[in-house]
């Protein structure tokens, strides 16, 4: 005998469902193979199902094309950030900036080394390093570091800094509906699995064929094991 299995993506949640109910729309109300209430919760649930399913992949799309203008923005500070320090290590080497004043930037064990720069993190926490310290030693009398200057590295940062918590909100809202979507798939699945149930015992005293032929039209789905036929 063939086996049924609960559909295990979203999409073929949703078609499941959808099948079932379009199969009682085109049904006489007293041959239908489901009961009222159980088409009724089946409605409702497609209905919220849908919904979610609909605003998470919206979210989704909106991070994702929200992501291609921030890894512009990314790397644009990262550049400018590795720039200003290898041009920070030039002026200590030429004796322009005392070497002491690494520390001003949270570079004083760096041995003269960019630190890691990979993650937008570690973005966040050496582009403050770096312009707190600058402006620390500026106030203090010290000669200011150009090309690139503060100013222009303060202003990309500042881009990626708001882009990067534009993204984490992004980000927050698609996990948010990710979340609904996975607390209600038990909802969805027990509704499915009450739909064919009934309709598997609507239509047990039918020839095996034909009992399968009636089972699939409201949505269930049915695989083969190795060797054996419907």
């Amino acid at each position: 005998m063939p086996y049924r299995r609960i559909p295990n993506t979203d999409a073929a949640r949703i078609k499941a469902l959808k099948t079932a109910i379009e199969k009682c729309s085109n049904t006489d109300f007293r041959e239908m193979a489901i009961s009222a209430k159980t088409l009724s919760e089946a409605k409702a649930t497609l209905s919220k199902f849908e919904r979610l399913y609909e605003l998470y992949q919206q979210a989704f799309s909106t991070q994702v094309k929200a992501n291609k203008s921030f890894q512009h923005k990314v790397k644009n500070c990262r550049m400018y950030l590795s720039h200003f320090i290898q041009v920070l290590y030039f002026c200590v080497i030429r004796s322009e900036i005392k070497s002491e004043h690494l520390g001003l930037y949270g570079l004083q064990d760096s041995n003269m080394l960019v630190p890691e720069l990979a993650s937008n993190e570690q973005l966040l926490e050496w582009g403050r390093r770096i312009i707190d310290g600058e402006n620390s030693r500026t106030v203090k009398g010290g000669v200011p570091i150009y090309n690139p200057s503060i100013a222009k590295l303060s202003v990309m940062f500042s881009i990626f800094k708001e882009g990067y918590q534009v993204q984490q909100q992004y980000q927050k809202t698609t996990t948010h509906y990710l979340e609904e979507i996975s607390n209600y798939r038990d909802v969805v699945d027990k509704v499915i699995y009450e739909i064919w149930e009934e309709v598997e015992q609507a239509n047990f005293d039918y020839p095996n064929e034909e009992r399968i032929k009636n089972n699939i039209e409201y949505g269930i789905v049915y695989y083969k094991r190795k060797g054996e036929d419907f």
